[in-house]
């Protein structure tokens, strides 16, 4: 039994598996015609929430299309996640009881690249019918200035030459894609990032903008174009949250028993782990910002929220700078040096969750909007109770630890600047206890050594370079760390959100830092000297 149109065909094969309902040709052909979701970014989440929701919408009789996938980074993906699968992928609802959900998707019609498939993708933009283009390119992918607040490699050798298809850039061929749309005289439309990052509609904006200006500036575009990049196509912001780990060798098992074959994960040439599915948590929320000139997929009628700038803002800062983010970021550095490969036995150690439990509730909690849509604290219980205790749902301290100097400023710069405007006496940076801890905990990961004083590989991080060469020479056990040296780090506002001697945390967190590196052992000292009870 493979995951092809044709084994689809022999549904005995399939028992225990929730299969399309509706005529998968005839919606590939009908969005062919006449495309309406694009989205950029093959990754897990697209597959487990994104196509997710397109099916529900050609279940429901909701729509006649599904959604087209591209990729522009990891390429490899397209061949052997999607197309040696005829585009179809298994989901793998891990329930907290041990219930596993199975479900074939059938919704993504088309995977592209974006290397090779401009003239689709030209076709596709040029599309009346094109509603919404939505993208999950990780935080980093919005980044296109490095620390020197030059404009990276690839960016600037676009803003250099101009629109066409040449552009090596991501944003550089997305702006060309978008005037195409504009230079065929059809209505604007809307960006859509849902990325787990803060802010994600206004990032994208920002990149886009700076392409369009640097191409005005050179006349390669006209001040209309340049309008219809920056003014008329929307850019919502979006509050997206969904679990979706590494595919887990006992899903890969449980498939194969099934009589699965060509299901066991891989990993690209680029470092991406992969495979034909997905597991992923029950829960699941999409929050989105109610602007798009074309209309959109009637997703309100899933429980999509659809709501004003400020409410999804609200939720965004919820989520990522109190109910899970700082969460995600505090378990992923203290996990990696603890030895922890899960997140659900990180849930057993005591100083753990009072460490996430404390920082979360008493520290970022006061400082939260309530944004009426979603309840804060019932958010958050979930996340405690249900979402990082689930032992079915694989997630690793080693994957959220990816880049973790891009999500810092998202965490908690937003809390600590808060906190330091804040007039109310018992909201002082000084009081704060928790968040230096993990800012000193991500300090001392990068040393690269854990508490037993062995060293493991760190997770990807583009600004480890950087980072290494600021700390250089401190070592486990050796010498405290001097405020010189840690001046550049704990400075840096575009790591954490904010100049962390500005608002008075800098001390802390190198005192902190320095009883983490005062030998072997002393990571578990000083969460218990902080977090114990």
């Amino acid at each position: 039994m493979k995951l092809t149109l044709e084994s689809l065909r022999n549904n005995l094969s399939w028992k225990g598996y929730r299969l399309p309902s509706y005529d998968i040709n005839a919606v590939r052909q009908a969005t062919h015609d006449n495309p309406t979701w694009l989205h950029f970014g093959a990754g897990s989440l697209f597959r487990a929430f994104p196509a997710a929701l397109a099916q529900r919408l050609l279940t429901a009789g909701l729509s006649k299309t599904g959604i087209i996938c591209c990729e522009g980074y990891d390429e490899e993906l397209i061949d052997r996640a999607y197309r040696a699968n005829d585009n179809l992928s298994i989901i793998a609802t891990l329930y907290a009881d041990g219930h596993i959900q199975k479900e074939v998707i059938g919704s993504i019609t088309e995977s592209l690249k974006m290397s090779e498939d401009m003239q689709r993708l030209n076709e596709i933009f040029c599309s009346p019918s094109l509603q919404m283009v939505s993208m999950t390119i990780t935080e980093k992918g919005y980044v296109i200035r490095d620390t020197e607040r030059n404009l990276v490699e690839d960016f600037a050798f676009d803003a250099k030459n101009g629109p066409s298809e040449q552009c090596i850039s991501f944003f550089g061929k997305l702006a060309t894609l978008c005037l195409a749309r504009k230079r065929a005289n059809i209505a604007a439309f809307a960006l859509v990032s849902l990325d787990n990052c803060q802010n994600n509609g206004i990032r994208l904006h920002r990149a886009m903008t700076d392409m369009a200006q640097s191409w005005l500036e050179k006349d390669f575009i006209t001040d209309d174009e340049y309008k219809y990049i920056t003014n008329e196509i929307s850019y919502p912001l979006s509050m997206i949250d969904k679990i979706t780990p590494h595919p887990d060798n006992r899903i890969t098992k449980q498939l194969e028993s099934d009589g699965l074959e060509g299901v066991r994960p891989f990993i690209t040439e680029k470092g991406t782990y992969a495979a034909a599915f997905v597991n992923t948590e029950r829960p699941q929320y999409l929050v989105i910002e109610d602007s798009f000139p074309n209309g959109h997929p009637p997703l309100e009628q899933l429980g999509i929220i659809f709501t004003n700038h400020d409410i999804v803002s609200r939720c965004a800062l919820m989520k990522s700078c109190t109910c899970l983010n700082p969460m995600d970021t505090a378990l992923a550095v203290y996990g990696c040096l603890l030895g922890y490969t899960t997140v659900h036995d990180e849930m057993n150690d005591p100083e753990l969750v009072n460490l996430i439990s404390h920082m979360s509730m008493d520290e970022a909690m006061p400082m939260v909007s309530d944004p009426g849509v979603i309840n804060p604290i019932e958010f958050l219980y979930e996340v405690l109770s249900e979402r990082y205790p689930n032992p079915f749902l694989p997630d690793s301290p080693q994957r959220n630890a990816t880049d973790t100097s891009q999500k810092l400023s998202t965490c908690f710069g937003q809390t600590l600047y808060s906190y330091y405007n804040s007039i109310v006496p018992m909201h002082r940076v000084s009081n704060l206890v928790y968040i230096p801890l993990v800012l000193a905990g991500w300090l001392r990961y990068l040393l690269g050594v854990d508490d037993n004083g062995q060293t493991f590989e760190r997770s990807s991080d583009p600004m480890l370079p950087y980072l290494d060469q600021i700390i250089a020479g401190i070592t486990l056990g050796g010498e405290p760390a001097k405020e010189k040296q840690l001046y550049p780090i704990l400075s840096n506002k575009a790591i954490f959100g904010a100049n962390l001697y500005e608002v008075g945390l800098a001390d802390k967190v190198t005192d902190m830092f320095n009883e983490l590196i005062s030998g072997k052992g002393a990571v578990r000292r000083t969460l218990i000297k902080y977090c114990g009870e």
